[in-house]
């Protein structure tokens, strides 16, 4: 897939706009300077203020350090700080969709996780001989996550359903490789006799 349009088309099915993160911040702010605005307005105007006048907010963000004590002041600076971090990745960081890139030839695929969750557990099901309801497969961004819960007295080799697994996303041809995890649960009877 050399095409950029191909490349920009496949970014933006696997990738999520921060428009709500984006919305949410700028409608605070907005909100925010609308009360700082009406409070300086009503000052101006002679009328009582809403909640705090803009010469009391004023005085009471000079005087906060010497009024606070030190630890409220140092959580107060945490809170503020955690906010600004949290900010700065969402505006930086690529959101991403529960898809992956499939390379095929000159060709832009994109498979959704659900589909490619579905497929590993058809295989393994067919490969190892459990019913499907006995796999559940969980696919995210970097791991493909196999979990078996087969009947009592049913042997399950784990080195051949990790092999299955890997085989089947090679498959794929994913543009990023998946972890494989494989876990074999116990079976509700041996539970309940334990």
């Amino acid at each position: 897939m050399s095409s950029p349009v191909l490349r920009r088309v496949v970014r933006r099915e696997t990738h999520s706009p921060r428009t709500v993160a984006m919305i949410v911040a700028v409608v605070l702010v907005i909100l925010a300077l609308v009360y700082v605005g009406t409070e300086i307005v009503l000052n101006l105007a002679g009328q009582p203020a809403l909640l705090l006048g803009p010469a009391a907010a004023f005085g009471w963000v000079v005087g906060l350090p010497t009024e606070v004590p030190v630890g409220v002041s140092i959580a107060i600076g945490a809170v503020i700080a955690v906010l600004g971090v949290i900010l700065v990745v969402l505006a930086i960081a690529p959101g991403r969709l529960s898809k992956h890139q499939l390379v095929v030839g000159e060709s832009a695929v994109v498979a959704d996780n659900g589909v490619i969750a579905s497929a590993i557990a058809q295989r393994v099901s067919a490969e190892s001989g459990l019913p499907r309801d006995q796999v559940r497969v969980g696919v995210g961004h970097r791991s493909a996550d196999v979990t078996l819960t087969p009947a009592v007295g049913v042997p399950v080799d784990e080195a051949q359903i990790r092999s299955t697994v890997d085989a089947e996303l090679d498959s794929y041809r994913l543009a990023s490789k998946l972890r494989t995890s494989v876990r074999v649960e116990r079976p509700r009877e041996q539970e309940e006799n334990a």
